[in-house]
C-alpha cells in the first residue's frame, strides 16, 4: 500500500504545507493544482504514481493547508506563488521534474519553467491554460473588468466566485455523470476559502490573472526551443478553460500529445484512472 506522508516546509517565511509519496531516489513529478481547491485535489493520483515516481504535490501559499497571511500582509501574485514553489523545491533538493499543471497551477508552473528551463523535463497540463484560444470569453469577461477596474460592481461578481454554489458549478460543469464526483471536494475547498480574510486573497490573484496571458509569448517561445515533452489531459465539458485551449499547444509542440475526456475543469474527480493512465504512458517514454 502507498504511503502518502503529509508535511510542513518554511520558505522565507511562511509555512507551506505538502504531499508527499514515493521513493525519492526516483525521477520527481511535482503537482500544481489551481482555484480554489488545493493538494487535496490529487489525494487520488498521488497513489497511481508513486510506485514509479517521487511525488510532491504543494498548498499554494493561502490555499489548503499552507499559511494564508491576510492581503494587507503579503502581496499575493502569482509571481509570488510562484517564487514559494521554486524555494520549496529547491529545500526538498529537486533540481529537475516533470510537473502536472492544473488552472492556477498552470501560471506557476510556467513562471518555474521560464525561470529554469532546463529543470522541467516533461509537462502534463489538465485543464491548465496557455493560450488565448483557451479561455471561454463568458467566463473570463469578468475578471478581467475586475483587473481593469477594481470596483464595487466588479468585486462583487468575483465574490460570486466563492460562493459554494459557484464552486459546486466547477466541480459538476461537463462532467457525463455527475454521481461520480464526491461533494466533499467542493465543500472542502467552501470551507478552507470561506476562513476569515481569505475573500480578499482570492480577490488579489483574481486581478492578477490578468498578468498572465502577457507571458505568453515567452511561454510559447519556450516550447518551441525546448521541444518539452507535454500531454495534455483536458475535460472537453470545461467553461472556463475550453477544449481549443488544449489543442493550441499543438502550435508550439507540434509533438504534444493531446486528449480531450468526457469530463470538466476537475477532471481527476471523475475520470482519474483514465488520467493516470495516459500519464504514466507518456511519463514513460521520457526519462529524467
Amino acid at each position: 500500500m502507498t504511503q502518502v506522508h503529509f508535511r510542513y516546509a518554511t520558505v522565507e517565511g511562511r509555512r507551506l504545507f505538502y504531499r508527499e509519496a514515493g521513493d525519492p531516489g526516483r525521477p520527481a513529478i511535482v503537482l500544481l493544482h489551481g482555484f480554489p481547491t488545493s493538494s487535496f485535489m490529487f489525494r487520488e493520483l498521488i497513489p497511481r504514481l508513486a510506485g514509479d515516481y517521487h511525488v510532491i504535490a504543494p498548498d499554494l501559499l493561502g490555499f489548503g493547508l499552507s499559511d494564508a497571511p491576510a492581503a494587507d500582509e503579503f502581496a499575493y501574485t502569482f509571481d509570488a506563488l510562484a517564487g514559494l514553489t521554486a524555494g520549496l523545491l529547491e529545500q526538498l533538493g529537486v533540481r529537475r521534474y516533470a510537473m502536472y499543471v492544473q488552472d492556477y497551477g498552470a501560471p506557476v508552473g510556467w513562471r518555474l519553467a521560464l525561470r529554469d528551463p532546463g529543470a522541467v523535463a516533461a509537462i502534463v497540463t489538465q485543464n491548465g491554460n496557455g493560450y488565448e484560444a483557451g479561455f471561454v470569453p463568458a467566463f473570463w469577461a469578468g475578471v478581467w473588468a475586475y483587473h481593469k477596474d477594481r470596483n464595487p460592481e466588479t468585486e462583487n461578481a468575483m465574490r460570486q466566485a466563492l460562493t459554494r454554489e459557484a464552486i459546486r458549478w466547477q466541480y459538476l460543469t461537463g462532467v457525463p455523470d455527475e454521481t461520480l464526483v464526491d461533494p466533499t471536494a467542493w465543500e472542502h475547498d467552501f470551507a478552507l476559502v470561506s476562513r476569515p480574510g481569505n475573500d480578499a486573497v482570492q480577490l488579489d490573484l483574481f486581478s492578477d490573472y490578468a498578468t498572465n496571458p502577457p507571458l505568453y509569448p515567452r511561454l510559447h517561445e519556450y516550447f518551441r526551443e525546448t521541444r518539452v515533452p507535454l500531454l495534455a489531459v483536458w475535460g472537453k465539458g470545461d467553461e472556463i478553460f475550453g477544449p481549443d485551449g488544449a489543442r493550441a499547444f499543438a502550435t508550439d509542440l507540434p509533438d504534444a500529445e493531446i486528449h480531450l475526456l468526457d469530463g470538466g475543469h476537475f477532471l481527476l474527480e471523475s475520470a482519474v484512472d483514465e488520467v493516470a493512465t495516459l500519464m504514466r504512458k507518456f511519463l514513460a517514454k521520457h526519462s529524467w
